[in-house]
């Protein structure tokens, strides 16, 4: 798997790691691994640029959460509290990781294991920075 990082500029910084080839047992550990370094290295906000995956498997879901985790548990993440009531109803997105240019395969895949009740997938780079 290729991974490239850029930052970008929305209303805050964005780091964004396009990715390309699939996300699958033998490479979730290198967007694991980049996006820890990332968020080593100062990032507070990541899209993940999926326009090059064709395939991912249960390991990729893996590493998405993983991700979605660590960026939660810093010290400014997310509001620990307000998350199991909006996942309940519905209404809660994290506000720090969001996915573009998802094909149908990988949407279904995510769909189907939830993390589309917390995440947000935009199927445009500019609009999915400007979320932010």
């Amino acid at each position: 798997m290729e991974i490239i990082v850029t930052q970008e500029q929305g209303r805050v910084p964005v780091t964004v790691l396009h990715l390309t080839g699939d996300l699958s047992g033998e490479t979730y550990l290198q967007l694991q691994e980049r996006a820890q370094k990332a968020i080593a290295d100062g990032a507070r906000y990541m899209l993940i640029n999926m326009s090059g995956v064709a395939f991912m498997g249960s390991a990729g879901i893996r590493a998405i959460n993983q991700i979605f985790n660590s960026l939660r548990s810093l010290p400014d993440g997310e509001d620990e509290a307000a998350i199991p009531s909006g996942l309940r109803d519905g209404s809660y997105k994290s506000r720090r990781l969001k996915l573009v240019n998802l094909n149908q395969q990988v949407q279904k895949t995510l769909s189907v294991t939830g993390i589309d009740m917390f995440l947000e997938f935009h199927s445009d780079l500019r609009k999915a920075i400007a979320s932010f």
